[in-house]
């Protein structure tokens, strides 16, 4: 079945698409910084910890690693922030909705629909019954399977060449009955056809849970390369140069024990992660409601001013520009003032409340606030995060979903990709780039937008 997509491209303003893609690299630079920054991460893990058993278990991956010794400096980080317009009178303006640091998905899928979108501009609007001209359909070249996949072989140069004699690879790590499959094949493709056609980056698929199964650590070796044994032909050996997770980020990865030692296994190892463990924690919910809580409810200053590097005022007020109000709901005066709204009866109606979980389908809105936070421990209150909700201006498209048509007001949300490598102990940065868009679009009476999730469709940007 294909993925649910948009029969035309949806209008997004220009002004806010080029604000979105021209700030990705300070994005990117953003949360290398913070993931180089335990002692802050340390703070923040034990403020929602005592609610949130999944960060708590990280961090104890993290400590173990830490105790023994890393032995993999470099880090990589396929990012992608996401953001909606927001209409304020005649005034349009991105904010950010979230920011992705581990399995940001849909790259392969986002390329191929601005494809199929610039195609139907081609040869299928111009015949209509109220005719569409070319001309008159300004779509934006995306490249976010190949920039995504630049960053990957990015990792792959940069791991280098095997100590022990290894032919070295790249290991995809999914989830079991992976339904993402047809993106994540766009991406593996892209990888290897940016490499040398005689001789192709090496690209295996393996599912999380089987991570102990057909993967070691080099017996005697201090350098803790992770071998890969193929399972169509175990006798065959590949060291993995950079393990990229495409599952792990949700607590439904780990249902046993096992599951947790294969995580441990694959950040003790040489391979480069995406993400690390650290990596995976700056994107935190709680990261990014202590970046954009407002200086005037806070006692303490923006921890922005903490990662941007001093004098880059212009990249500080980029940034913040494009923060909606974020508070917490812990037991500081902030949090106590944010609970206060989240459960009034007509000021939650302005809020999402959101946990430190990725994927879709975790949050819950407006009215219902009240009523979930009555049903959770008080004391579990601070592992959450109350944000303003943004206010897009409306759109009008039709989506393909099951075979079916839908017809009517849709809200659009456009997801800049980033690919950044560095060097957790020097800070080197080795590569940063934006890295193209996805536009995900949902019925405006839908609250979450996770297309995976079965919430949004695929869709593509007409610039106006």
């Amino acid at each position: 079945m294909s993925a649910p997509v948009t029969l035309f491209p949806s209008p997004f303003p220009k002004s806010c698409f080029q604000e979105a893609k021209a700030i990705q690299t300070k994005y990117n630079e953003l949360y290398a910084r913070i993931s180089q920054d335990e002692e802050y991460l340390s703070g923040l893990v034990q403020e929602v910890a005592s609610g949130d058993e999944f960060i708590a278990e990280l961090w104890k991956i993290h400590l173990r690693v830490k105790e023994e010794g890393y032995v993999q400096n470099l880090a990589l980080g396929l990012f992608r922030s996401d953001y909606m317009v927001h209409q304020d009178g005649d005034n349009l303006q991105i904010k950010q909705v979230e920011f992705n640091t581990i399995a940001s998905s849909f790259g392969g899928l986002s390329a191929q629909t601005s494809l199929l979108h610039q195609h139907l501009a081609r040869v299928e609007y111009p015949l209509l019954k109220d005719p569409v001209p070319r001309s008159s359909v300004n779509l934006p070249a995306n490249n976010s399977a190949e920039g995504l996949a630049a960053g990957l072989a990015a990792a792959f140069r940069a791991y280098g060449k095997s100590a022990l004699g290894n032919q070295t690879c790249v290991l995809f790590l999914t989830q079991d009955g992976e339904r993402n499959i047809f993106d994540q094949r766009h991406l593996e493709y892209a990888v290897q056809s940016s490499s040398d056609p005689d001789h192709p980056i090496p690209v295996f698929r393996l599912p999380f849970s089987q991570i102990l199964t057909h993967t070691t650590l080099a017996p005697s070796s201090p350098g803790r390369q992770l071998l890969y044994h193929p399972p169509h032909n175990p006798a065959l050996t590949f060291e993995v140069a950079v393990a990229y997770l495409r599952a792990g980020y949700g607590p439904s990865d780990y249902p046993s024990p096992a599951a947790w030692e294969a995580r441990h296994q694959l950040e003790r190892s040489a391979a480069i992660k995406c993400p690390t463990i650290l990596t995976q924690l700056a994107g935190m919910k709680k990261v990014q409601q202590v970046l954009a809580t407002p200086e005037a409810v806070s006692s303490t200053p923006s921890a922005l001013r903490r990662f941007v590097a001093a004098g880059d005022e212009a990249g500080y007020a980029a940034l913040w520009r494009t923060f909606t109000n974020i508070y917490p709901l812990d037991t500081t005066a902030a949090g106590q003032a944010a609970r206060r709204l989240a459960t009034d009866a007509q000021a939650c109606l302005r809020y999402v409340v959101k946990p430190q979980r990725e994927g879709g389908g975790n949050n819950f809105y407006r009215a219902a606030i009240p009523k979930q936070l009555g049903a959770t421990p008080e004391e579990h209150w601070g592992s959450y995060i109350l944000m303003e909700l943004i206010t897009p201006p409306p759109v009008v498209n039709t989506i393909l979903r099951n075979g079916k048509l839908e017809h009517g007001g849709v809200i659009c949300e456009l997801g800049v990709y980033g690919t950044c490598l560095w060097d957790q102990g020097t800070g080197a940065l080795l590569h940063n780039e934006e890295s193209g868009y996805l536009l995900r679009t949902k019925g405006d009476q839908s609250e979450e937008g996770g297309v995976a999730a079965g919430f949004g469709c695929m869709d593509s940007c007409r610039l106006v």
